[in-house]
C-alpha cells in the first residue's frame, strides 16, 4: 500500500466534469488500497480573476488583504473535489494551508514554506480518508494567509510529499510528461521516460513550463521522488524524475532544448576597466529588485570596457531607466538596450563526460547562418542569447543536430 501525493494543475480542475474526472481517478488509486493526498490549484483563469477584481477596488492591492483573496480560489475546488469524491462513496477532507499546518515566512504574495505538521493529515490518511490540500498558499507565524506565487501549488505537492514521506509525488498537468522540446515547435519532440533533478531544474529555469522551479529544488533536496503526468490520459508511466543518472550507455548526451522568449539584453559602453566596476553597474540594477541572467565583460582597451547582461523582457525598461540612472556616476559613455533577443539552451548531464558538445551546437547554429549574441555555460547545459526572429529555427536545428528526435 503506498503513499501517494497527487498534484491537479488549474486546467486538470478547470470546470465540474473535469473534477469529476480527477475524482475518479483518485478513486481508482483508493480502489487499489493506496492512500491519496490531493493538492489541487484554484480552477483555471480564477486567479486572473480575482487578482482582477482586487486591481479594480485597488490598483495596487495590499499584499496581505490580495493574499486573503487569492487563497479563496484553491478553497473553492478543495470543496468541490470532496463533494465529487464523497458522492463516489470516496471518505474525504479538505484542508486549506493553514487547516494543513503549512508553514510559511511572511513574504506575502510570494513566501517560501519553513514546515510543515503533518500530524492531522496522517490521522485522516489512517482512519481511510483522501485528504485533499490547496495547494499555493500557507500561514505565517502570527496566522496570516500567505499565498506561495504564481506554480505554487506544485510546490505545496513535492513539500507535502517530503514531509509525509509518500512513495511518489505525481505532478497532474496537461501534457503527459516532460518533452526534449516544446512539440509544438518541433513535432519530432520526443518525451522522456525519465530525467535527472539537475537537468530538470535546468530546464524549468531556461523556459521550460512543465514544472514550477521551486518545486524541482524542493523534490532534489528531499529526494522526493517526482512524476509528471496528463490527468487527461489514462495510460502512460509520464516522466520520472530521478536522482539517478541513466545507466544506458547509448543514451542522448543532451537531454533537451530549452528556450525562453522573455529576454532583453542591456550593454554599458565604455566604462572604465577598473575594480569594482561590476558592482556598481550591476548593484544600480539589484536596487531595483531586478533578477540578472547572462553577464558578459569584455576585454578591456584603453583603460575602458563594455558590459553587457540580460533580464528578463517585462523588467527591460526599468533596468534600463536604473542604469542611465548612474550612467555619469560610473563613467560610461552610453547605455544601449535590445529587447528583441531570445535564448536558447542544450541541456543534459552526458555534456559532463563528452567534450565538443559547445562545437557541435555553434557549427550546428552557424550553419543556419544563426548568429550568436552571447553565450553562457554550466557543467551541464550551454546558453545562447539570439536574435528572437531565429528562436523557432534555432530549436529545431539543435534538437536535430544532437538526435533528440531518435526512438
Amino acid at each position: 500500500m503506498a503513499l501517494i501525493v497527487q498534484k491537479y494543475g488549474g486546467t486538470s480542475v478547470g470546470s465540474p466534469e473535469r473534477i469529476k474526472n480527477v475524482a475518479q481517478r483518485v478513486a481508482r488509486f483508493v480502489t487499489q488500497g493506496d492512500r491519496v493526498v490531493v493538492v489541487v490549484s484554484a480552477m483555471s483563469g480564477e486567479t486572473n480573476r480575482l487578482l482582477a477584481l482586487a486591481k479594480e477596488i485597488q490598483p495596487q492591492p495590499d499584499p496581505r488583504e490580495l493574499d486573503v483573496v487569492l487563497s479563496t480560489g484553491e478553497q473553492v475546488t478543495i470543496g468541490l473535489l470532496c463533494m465529487a469524491l464523497q458522492t463516489l462513496g470516496v471518505a474525504a477532507r479538505s484542508y486549506t494551508g493553514g487547516q494543513a499546518r503549512i508553514l510559511t515566512d511572511d513574504a506575502f504574495n510570494k513566501a517560501r514554506i519553513s514546515s510543515i505538521d503533518g500530524d492531522a493529515i496522517r490521522r485522516d490518511l489512517e482512519a481511510g480518508r483522501v485528504v485533499v490540500v490547496a495547494g499555493f498558499q500557507g500561514v505565517d507565524a502570527a496566522g496570516n494567509i500567505t499565498t506561495l506565487g504564481r506554480g505554487g501549488s506544485d510546490t505545496t505537492g513535492v513539500a507535502l510529499a517530503a514531509a509525509l514521506q509518500a512513495d511518489e509525488c505525481q505532478i497532474y498537468t496537461d501534457v503527459d510528461g516532460v518533452y526534449t522540446t516544446d512539440p509544438r515547435i518541433v513535432s519530432e519532440a520526443r518525451k522522456l521516460d525519465r530525467i535527472t533533478f539537475e537537468e530538470m531544474l535546468e530546464m524549468a529555469s531556461l523556459g521550460s513550463k512543465v514544472l514550477q522551479i521551486r518545486s524541482v529544488e524542493f523534490a532534489g533536496k528531499y529526494k522526493v521522488k517526482l512524476r509528471v503526468l496528463s490527468s487527461f490520459e489514462e495510460a502512460g508511466e509520464g516522466t520520472l524524475i530521478t536522482v539517478e543518472e541513466g545507466k544506458n550507455m547509448e543514451e542522448p548526451i543532451i537531454s533537451g532544448i530549452a528556450f525562453s522568449r522573455d529576454e532583453a539584453k542591456l550593454t554599458v559602453l565604455g566604462v572604465p576597466d577598473c575594480p569594482g566596476i561590476a558592482y556598481q553597474i550591476l548593484g544600480a540594477v539589484a536596487e531595483a529588485n531586478i533578477d540578472v541572467d547572462m553577464i558578459i565583460q569584455n576585454v578591456g582597451h584603453d583603460g575602458a570596457t563594455d558590459f553587457s547582461f540580460t533580464v528578463n523582457r517585462s523588467e527591460f525598461d526599468k533596468a534600463k531607466a536604473a542604469l542611465e540612472g548612474v550612467r555619469e556616476h560610473i563613467g560610461a559613455r552610453e547605455i544601449q538596450g535590445d529587447n528583441k533577443v531570445c535564448k536558447v539552451s542544450a541541456v543534459g548531464v552526458g555534456m559532463r563526460s563528452h567534450p565538443g558538445v559547445a562545437s557541435q551546437m555553434f557549427r550546428a547554429l552557424a550553419e543556419e547562418g544563426i548568429n550568436i549574441r552571447m553565450i553562457s555555460t554550466s557543467e551541464i547545459k550551454i546558453s545562447v542569447v539570439l536574435d528572437e526572429k531565429y528562436l523557432e529555427l534555432a530549436v529545431r536545428v539543435l534538437h536535430r543536430a544532437f538526435g533528440l528526435e531518435a526512438a
